[in-house]
């Protein structure tokens, strides 16, 4: 993957939007004091991104465009 940087750039992206949600997740918590949907909704959409890039990752390296270790 080194020589892919469009693939590194894509990969560090969806990471960060993981944490950004978890981030919101935590944010939500706190404010609504668990009483909203708020936080469900957040948590949902990084179990969503998670699942899509751990798919994308296999279909790349079954595809042979990436190479795991």
């Amino acid at each position: 993957m080194a020589d892919q940087p469009i693939l590194r750039l894509f990969v560090i992206a969806m990471l960060i939007a993981i944490v950004i949600s978890l981030g919101m997740a935590f944010r939500n918590l706190f404010r609504t004091q668990g009483k909203g949907t708020g936080t469900v909704r957040a948590l949902t959409v990084r179990v969503a991104l998670s699942i899509a890039l751990f798919i994308i990752l296999m279909v790349l390296a079954k595809l042979g465009v990436i190479k795991p270790h």
